[in-house]
């Protein structure tokens, strides 16, 4: 049975493709070897950045590259890496309140809430939300707002403040962890055990066992509710 095909532009040239593909599998039908720009191929880890826009169409679109079918007359740029500016910061010298945010992050303040990021966010997520909580110090709304982020960079690509919306996010969450969220109580007991080597031998008879009861154990482990 023949296939159904596409055409699609990879970089400006043009191929035929099975129309059954995602962009990154039909880049690899098409000879790419993609050394860069995939990482987990199921749309978690936010490296395959891509834009593209369909032939007779004005609208720039952004995807993740690992879970979008190709199109016909589609026009792709991979772009594995964004400059997003990080700051550099010790966590412990910093406070949760919206003074961390104006010192770290002071274009935050210059969003025109074109919501251009949310629109370009990959994962669905309410971007320009997020970016709001932020400005006001609502850092754990933030988090939770920006807690599925994968910082493809897709957001900040199309932001014309120069907002690194996922940097903002991750210090969001990070503020959240350490000085608002409750203490993990049974975590911190876990961890007391380990030190004491509670584990030591049970880590060792796991170590010796063949690949395939590691996988055993793995697939029925105990999965909390």
């Amino acid at each position: 049975m023949e296939k159904n095909m596409v055409n699609v532009y990879f970089f400006g040239k043009k191929y035929s493709v099975p129309a059954e593909l995602t962009i990154m599998t039909a880049m690899e039908y098409a000879g790419y070897t993609l050394k860069r720009g995939c990482g987990c191929r199921h749309g978690f880890c936010g490296a395959c950045a891509t834009i593209y826009r369909i032939k007779g169409e004005n609208e720039l679109k952004t995807c993740l590259a690992c879970q979008t079918q190709v199109q016909e007359g589609m026009y792709v740029a991979s772009i594995p890496f964004f400059p997003t500016d990080k700051r550099l910061y010790n966590i412990e010298d910093l406070k949760p309140n919206q003074q961390v945010m104006m010192e770290l992050y002071p274009e935050i303040y210059s969003c025109i809430g074109c919501n251009a990021c949310t629109k370009a966010c990959t994962q669905d997520l309410n971007v320009m939300q997020y970016i709001a909580y932020a400005q006001r110090g609502e850092l754990e709304k933030c988090a939770e707002e920006s807690f599925d982020c994968v910082s493809c960079g897709c957001c900040s690509v199309r932001c014309p403040a120069g907002i690194s919306h996922p940097m903002v996010g991750l210090l969001a969450r990070r503020l959240t962890g350490k000085y608002i969220a409750p203490k993990s109580e049974h975590l911190e007991k876990r961890v007391e055990e380990i030190h004491e080597g509670k584990y030591d031998d049970l880590i060792e008879q796991i170590m010796q066992k063949p690949i395939t009861d590691m996988q055993e154990l793995y697939n029925n482990r105990e999965i909390e509710k």
